[in-house]
């Protein structure tokens, strides 16, 4: 599995869903928008009901960890709930197989080949390396930016070690020699 990236560069994250909707539709802007929220892993993002999110919150058991998250849901997350729930009012998941449904007579959530495909097209057009880990470690990537608080990054994540977290969302050596460089006290 290549190496996918956060972004970091917020013109580049304002991008992205644009180009998504334009090249791929709606579904797959909201997967990465909803999922730049979240920061969940993808599997657990594309299996989320819609009896999972009660008003504003989101009530999930991470696949990988078992540990059961309740997530405040923004409003750019909620605009995009709304949206799902107005379209598509009958969705028994929030990002929900639209095909399935009419072949097979099956409701099934959205596969995530469809969707890793899609986002690393869009990181070649823009130049970077995406996938659908981006969408989480570009969430932690900005909460810790702006907090500087890594161990509130990693229990949001659900990382046991800072080391782990901040490889995981990209700071890197180079970024801890240019804080010697920025700092000058």
């Amino acid at each position: 599995m290549n190496e996918v990236n956060a972004v970091t560069n917020k013109a580049q994250l304002e991008m992205i869903p644009v180009l998504l909707e334009k090249h791929y539709g709606q579904q797959s802007a909201d997967i990465w928008s909803f999922g730049v929220q979240v920061a969940l892993r993808i599997s657990d993002l594309l299996s989320i009901e819609m009896t999972d999110i009660a008003g504003d919150i989101l009530k999930i058991t991470e696949s990988k960890t078992g540990k059961v998250q309740d997530i405040k849901l923004n409003f750019k997350a909620m605009e995009i709930l709304n949206r799902v729930k107005t379209d598509y009012p009958n969705s028994v998941y929030l990002f929900q197989s639209r095909t399935s449904n009419r072949v097979k007579g099956k409701v099934k959530a959205l596969g995530r080949s469809t969707i890793s495909a899609s986002f690393k097209a869009i990181g070649e057009m823009i130049g970077l390396a995406i996938g659908t880990h981006s969408m989480r470690k570009t969430r932690g990537y900005h909460v810790y930016q702006a907090t500087k608080d890594i161990a509130f990054v990693m229990h949001m994540l659900n990382h046991s070690s800072a080391a782990v977290t901040l490889r995981y969302i990209g700071i890197t050596r180079e970024d801890q020699h240019q804080s010697y460089l920025d700092i000058v006290l």
